[in-house]
């Protein structure tokens, strides 16, 4: 083994189908990997300050603002946690609506994921525009699959980006029932589509990756978890909601601006692959038929199957939105009165990358005086930094910088579409000796 150090740098091209800026710096010694860092260059947000001082009704609106790709997940977790702090009974028709407004999230969240950012990296190509000359229908499907849950969103939250039609108690308006039974049709034509789209993703030769990792999901017992749930874990670890922060802490790391959290000292998995492994029982009837015949076997420790995963998601969203705006009724009121007092109080959704947990603190007024959010993204930090080192070592240190850059990218995008955003112009150091 010599002494000498070796380092190479590598950019990757600036691309469109990705944002933001994140490195990956490795350190080998004798075939091993001794230190790996991925920077996350994310500038912070501030938005839990942001909260403070505001009027409960004014939150909805502004946490939709953290993420263009799920705003409803935030909205979600935001008016479940100030409901409980208010003794808000929203209601059986705010629950069902709730939960089809989430479908439409996953759908679009997914479609997008699978096509435009992990399926160009899965084939070998720059783009999925240029994807697309090569599988012109299997992206057309994606982008239709896509739009679909665009159209979901808007229907309920006004506009598919930033919507702002969710409120603490319900909604602030409900869709006429003939918008409801056309896009409803239409939803229901495309679950062939769905069907069709997870048979393909289950015939890709994925990189036989088995891992030991936590899974971490909501879970209820009695449907698929997307806005109610207790914390669970492959661990054995069942608690509610308001118990989450005792077993997941988060840590501040010199080399990244995101947080890095850990379930009882140890990385962990959140998003579509840890829901799958924890919560297949109560997948829909159709969707539990097209898990078995595609696979993988659950539960899974091959982090790669995160993409079938987010396939048997958008057929399950299909058929559950389906299902629900079949009794649809347009409501007398489609929000629950409110009448503000302080409190504390904490909410948990299944945002299409994982769990995002809320806690607000509230005067009698109503007005925010505390809030903490811990977003997928955070808690998977750590996990993509043990992933990326397995995977890094599984292939061999010895590979040209050009395989082994390609590779670390492959595995971060596989997590997170934020992640995939952060990391797309990534700067590779290889330090070996």
């Amino acid at each position: 083994m010599s002494d000498q150090t070796r380092r190479i740098d590598i950019d990757v091209p600036v691309l469109s189908r990705v944002e933001g800026e994140g490195a990956l710096e490795v350190h080998a010694a004798g075939g091993r990997i001794t230190d790996l860092k991925l920077r996350i260059f994310e500038p912070p947000r501030m938005f839990e300050r942001f909260l403070e001082g505001r009027g409960y009704h004014e939150v909805a609106d502004a946490v939709a603002r953290i993420c263009g790709i799920c705003p409803v997940a935030y909205q979600m977790s935001a008016v479940q946690a100030l409901e409980s702090i208010f003794g808000v009974e929203p209601g059986d028709w705010v629950r069902a609506m709730r939960r089809v407004f989430y479908c439409g999230e996953w759908i679009q969240s997914h479609a997008l994921h699978i096509h435009l950012l992990a399926l160009p990296d899965f084939f070998g190509y720059d783009s999925a525009l240029a994807m697309a000359a090569d599988y012109p229908g299997e992206v057309r499907r994606g982008m239709r699959l896509q739009a679909l849950g665009n159209e979901l969103m808007a229907l309920f939250g006004a506009r598919a980006v930033h919507p702002v039609g969710a409120r603490v108690g319900g909604f602030h308006h409900a869709p006429k029932a003939a918008d409801v039974a056309d896009l409803r049709g239409r939803l229901e034509a495309a679950i062939p589509e769905a069907e069709a789209l997870a048979r393909w993703a289950a015939g890709f030769d994925l990189p036989d990756n088995g891992q030991e990792f936590p899974c971490l999901a909501l879970r209820n017992g009695a449907d698929y978890p997307m806005n109610r749930g207790r914390i669970a874990a492959s661990t054995g670890l069942d608690v509610p909601v308001a118990e989450f922060a005792d077993h997941v802490t988060e840590e501040q790391v010199p080399h990244s601006t995101a947080f890095h959290a850990r379930l009882d000292g140890e990385p962990y998995l959140v998003g579509p692959l840890a829901r799958l492994n924890i919560n297949a029982d109560v997948l829909p009837a159709a969707t539990r038929a097209l898990l078995a015949d595609t696979g993988p076997a659950l539960p899974s420790t091959n982090p790669f199957h995160s993409l079938l995963a987010r396939a048997l998601e958008i057929h399950a969203a299909l058929v559950e939105a389906v299902r629900l705006l079949g009794d649809y009724r347009v409501p007398e009121r489609p929000y629950a009165e409110v009448a503000p007092r302080a409190g504390t109080g904490y909410g948990a959704t299944e945002a299409p990358r994982g769990v995002l947990w809320h806690r607000y603190e509230t005067d009698d007024a109503g007005r925010v005086t505390a809030a903490r959010i811990v977003p997928p993204t955070a808690q998977n930090q750590a996990r993509m930094e043990e992933d990326l080192r397995l995977s890094l070592e599984a292939r061999g240190l010895d590979a040209p910088d050009d395989e082994l850059r390609f590779l670390g990218e492959r595995v971060i995008r596989n997590y997170d579409p934020c992640i995939s955003c952060a990391t797309h112009f990534l700067d590779l150091t290889v330090h070996r000796r």
